[in-house]
């Protein structure tokens, strides 16, 4: 008999398979996944000090740069962005913040929440930032710190900012980049762009669980951080303590998630066994066929065409469909989950996902067939088996 003081437990959890292809998490490699089941050792056992050094190796790698201070933080990508600002900013500070979505909303948020003085470039959803009216707004604001969205989530934008850093030294601004839809699915070359500090997270491009921050900071963004006239807001993200433990003296800082650091470092030997430019057009392939797919079944997305994510589509909603009923039953009946829209799109596009390990050809064919069926089912007209065929036309003649 249970006692009445003891809580009788909750059956085994086994949840339903899903095939995410949302915003994010996105599906995980299988040998992420076997990493995980590897037996777990101290966050300073010596052998686990080695894969901490090996991680960050290979995380240089995917960054495509040399800087020293380059370590997952302990955090999702949210605190990435954090850890970047509260380490760069201080009371008083100019940022100047681009906008054009709800993660730059996002960012100029959490530098307000520094005591920056914060200036928002506001562009439309959907949109980019040219050179010409970044180079303008650092004239005119002079700010310390220039934040942007690299892959903005909310709307499948892809901001270039490989003109980013060279345009941030003509007004002595750090460029801060949020990098956390676009690592492992399109080039982010940190040294070459000369990007100050940048961040991502773990669930996206790198196909593993929801948890890391990958971040860097190059050598300006480590003098201004040394510079500092006050102590870094956070404890926890303070990285010139953060450095102590990353870094050759391993002093304890907090318990490291250590299967999270295997899943980590499993996912970026897969990025690197693949090799950075195959990953990059394996992303462009699969996307090229979901966009000739969604275009037979009368769909367009929010981004234009000329600066649309190969990673990941905001597809604008046809009259007659509902948007939580549509995903309910993408979920329900075809195990596919995809995101809804945030912001001043919520109700009114699906955020459709291709990252990482869910770049592949089946995934394309799934949502495309799932997709017809509830738009045919809503009164959309369709073409039947149009999306499915106009995808297996590019295949075949790619």
């Amino acid at each position: 008999m249970t006692s009445a003081s003891t809580p009788s437990l909750p059956g085994q959890l086994n949840p339903t398979p899903r095939l995410l292809l949302g915003p994010g998490p996105s599906d995980l490699h299988p040998r992420v996944v076997a990493a995980m089941t590897t037996p777990l050792l101290g966050h300073l056992d010596p052998q686990f000090l080695l894969l901490m050094s090996e991680t960050q190796e290979m995380l240089r790698a995917v960054f495509q740069t040399r800087n020293e201070l380059t370590l997952p933080i302990s955090a999702t990508g949210s605190g990435g962005m954090e850890a970047c600002l509260v380490n760069l900013l201080e009371p008083g500070d100019r940022a100047l913040i681009c906008v054009a979505g709800y993660f730059g909303e996002r960012m100029a948020e959490m530098a307000r929440r520094c005591g920056a003085e914060v200036h928002v470039e506001q562009e439309s959803w959907g949109k980019t930032f040219s050179p010409d009216r970044l180079r303008e707004a650092l004239r005119r604001v002079r700010p310390k710190v220039l934040g942007i969205v690299n892959a903005e989530t909310s709307t499948g934008a892809w901001q270039d900012i490989s003109f980013l850093g060279a345009l941030c030294r003509e007004f002595d601004a750090l460029a801060v980049v949020d990098c956390v839809t676009s690592l492992g699915c399109t080039p982010v070359a940190i040294d070459t762009w000369q990007i100050d500090a940048a961040f991502s997270c773990s669930q996206k491009g790198l196909s593993c669980p929801p948890g890391l921050a990958p971040l860097t900071f190059g050598p300006r963004a480590l003098e201004a951080l040394y510079r500092r006239k006050s102590p870094v807001r956070s404890w926890y993200f303070d990285l010139t303590a953060l450095r102590s433990y990353w870094g050759t003296e391993r002093v304890y800082h907090h318990t490291a998630p250590i299967t999270m650091i295997y899943a980590l470092r499993e996912g970026l030997r897969l990025v690197l066994e693949e090799g950075l430019e195959a990953r990059f057009e394996r992303h462009q392939r699969h996307a090229r066929a979901l966009r000739a797919g969604l275009e037979a079944l009368g769909l367009r997305t929010l981004a234009e065409e000329s600066c649309q994510l190969p990673q990941l589509h905001a597809v604008l909603l046809p009259d007659g469909v509902n948007d939580v009923q549509g995903r309910k039953r993408l979920l329900e009946e075809f195990g596919i989950e995809v995101g809804g829209g945030l912001g001043e799109y919520k109700g009114r596009v699906w955020r459709i996902g291709l990252m990482g390990y869910n770049s592949r050809t089946n995934c394309v064919f799934q949502v495309l067939a799932a997709l017809e069926k509830v738009l045919i089912d809503c009164g959309v007209h369709c073409s039947r088996g149009s999306g499915v065929a106009a995808a297996e036309a590019f295949y075949a003649s790619s």
